[in-house]
């Protein structure tokens, strides 16, 4: 299982939650690459996580966050075992996840003190990369990104300054959101550069990214760099205009091959709806350059100066060396560069005004573990050449596979608009990594129906009058069993939709509505229990958002499998 919907699917089913829990506990102690965890939870310490109420948003999934960010009764390092601490509270993204019923299952190694983007720069075993031992896991959420890509969880957590949330997902094949700065809190994160730091999302899908998201964005009155989120979300139009850079401004550093693969993303987002139009990055990339080689890694020092002083040697080499050059800016070198990050900020919104988002290689390439050993410094910087700006300029970034180069190393693109605009960029992504069962417009979403809300029948209306259009009539997979929903509190009787599996189940009578994401969203929100919304599996094998029951909806309920569907149900009475 490798999606939220997955889990859901399975426990809607009957699927037992610690058994399922302790499948996946089982499976990370099993795995046999030894960099991805700094510490991995006990079984007793899973157990205590799991939550009473199964209809939290979250409940049951499992996750793993990077060892900078804290964990009530764990240590925290930062990779940096002279500076571990156990914190007495949970950091306050983490404190969201609990109350969503997420359950965490250990703490991921990175790049010290999350300096870099390699992925190697630690103290423990690094993590191996699943597609290529002798390539970067991506750093500096390294153990985070090769967690999900292993499918030991469904999704974790990470940090982004420069990358760290990005160049992971495009080397292990993930999706990799960097919200908007300030929209999850950083109190409880250990500082790299506190006014930049992101808590950031991998998932394997936007769907996943856009669920954590909608739990963990919240202001937070006890921490300074929180700001309000803006809701409703942002959304794009149906027609998007999207940046792509000069050909003078991309450069892959010896991976030719993957222009094509960036151009084979452009017609992608063409194919949805998206005008391209060519941009110079020149304000983009100034900007970038500011945060090595400006008065920002300053901030770097700042963040772990005691330790740096009284105890240099407890750092990496190469981590110290980045961070004691930190020691020597002054306040002019400061207020200079804020002056041209200001400059840099007009002339790259002056773009982005006439643009809904811009889209560029997440990363030029990937290099082996033993090329970055011979030139830690240079190469880490190659890495960041496309994603160091992006908190500099108050941009929200969502990482995105896209394809693999010579066919077996992954690489990606990331899109990336203005701040607040985190939920359109997951949306888009969405239809991108989708665009094979994408026939509708792409603010547009697909939702499946089986009962009362057919064609003809008695809640019809709530989609017809929400604008919902007919897409087409089909059937589910043979995974399924239908129950009868009794009439009552002013609803039509109707069916429960239950995923049994292929040994019990049959193909069932449904429907396929186009909605609007808005109206879909104000749809779902009216739907009374036992029934929710979760992934329906299809006659074609594709999967689509569909009305599915909890299982206590069978409890003494009638079985209407027989029938086919629910017209033929309602044409034997």
């Amino acid at each position: 299982m490798r999606t939220i919907s997955d889990y859901h699917a399975a426990y809607d089913s009957g699927a037992d939650l610690k058994g399922t829990l302790r499948q996946v506990w089982e499976r990370i102690q099993e795995d046999p690459d030894d960099g991805i965890f700094i510490y991995k939870f006990s079984w007793e310490e899973i157990v205590a996580q799991i939550p009473k109420d199964l209809n939290l948003a979250l409940c049951g999934i499992p996750y793993v966050v990077k060892d900078n960010i804290d964990y009530a009764g764990v240590p925290t390092t930062a990779a940096c075992p002279d500076f571990s601490y156990v914190p007495e509270e949970d950091a306050t993204v983490i404190a969201h996840l609990k109350k969503a019923g997420a359950v965490c299952f250990g703490k991921t190694n990175l790049d010290q003190f999350a300096t870099g983007l390699v992925g190697v720069r630690t103290p423990y075993p690094v993590p191996k990369n699943p597609f290529d031992e002798e390539y970067l896991p991506g750093g500096s959420s390294c153990g985070s990104a090769v967690a999900v890509a292993k499918e030991l969880v469904v999704f974790s957590l990470g940090t982004d300054t420069a990358g760290s949330g990005r160049v992971p997902a495009a080397f292990n094949e993930l999706v990799g959101l960097k919200p908007t700065r300030g929209y999850l809190s950083t109190r409880g994160v250990v500082d790299a550069c506190k006014s930049l730091d992101c808590v950031s999302i991998f998932t394997s899908e936007p769907f996943d990214a856009a669920a954590v998201l909608e739990v963990t964005a919240e202001k937070d009155a006890q921490e300074a760099w929180s700001r309000e989120v803006a809701r409703p979300w942002a959304r794009l139009p149906t027609k998007f205009v999207f940046g792509v850079p000069r050909a003078e401004d991309l450069h892959f550093f010896g991976w030719y091959e993957a222009h094509e693969l960036f151009e084979e993303a452009s017609r992608k987002f063409e194919l949805l709806g998206g005008t391209r139009e060519i941009v110079s990055l020149e304000p983009f990339m100034k900007a970038a350059r500011l945060l090595y080689e400006g008065p920002w890694v300053t901030e770097r020092y700042v963040a772990i100066e005691k330790l740096l002083t009284q105890s240099p040697e407890s750092l990496l080499p190469v981590t110290r060396e980045i961070i004691e050059a930190g020691k020597l800016p002054g306040a002019s070198e400061l207020f200079k560069a804020q002056y041209d990050l200001a400059d840099c900020k007009r002339l790259a919104d002056q773009t982005m005004e006439r643009l809904d988002f811009v889209m560029l290689p997440t990363v030029p390439r990937n290099y082996k573990v033993s090329e970055v050993a011979l030139e830690p410094i240079k190469l880490n910087s190659i890495l960041g050449t496309y994603t160091n700006f992006m908190n500099l300029l108050d941009y929200a970034a969502l990482a995105l596979p896209a394809g693999r180069y010579k066919e077996r190393l992954p690489w990606g693109v990331t899109i990336f608009s203005q701040a607040g605009s985190d939920q359109a960029l997951l949306e888009v992504g969405a239809a991108y990594m989708e665009r094979e069962s994408a026939d509708v417009e792409f603010d547009e979403i697909q939702v499946v129906v089986c009962g009362a809300h057919l064609e003809g029948m008695p809640l019809n209306w709530q989609l017809t009058e929400r604008g919902g259009e007919l897409a087409r009539a089909g059937s589910t997979a043979p995974l399924y069993k239908m129950y009868l929903i009794p009439a009552g509190g002013g609803l039509p009787e109707r069916p429960a939709l239950v995923h049994v599996g292929a040994d019990e189940g049959a193909a069932l009578e449904v429907e396929v509505w186009n909605l609007s994401a808005e109206a879909f969203g104000d749809f779902v929100s009216q739907i009374p229990a036992p029934l929710g919304i979760g992934k329906v599996v299809l006659e074609d094998g594709s999967e689509l958002p569909g009305f599915i029951a909890e299982s206590r909806a069978t409890t003494g309920a009638r079985e209407l499998t027989e029938f086919g569907g629910w017209r033929g149900y309602i044409a034997s009475c």
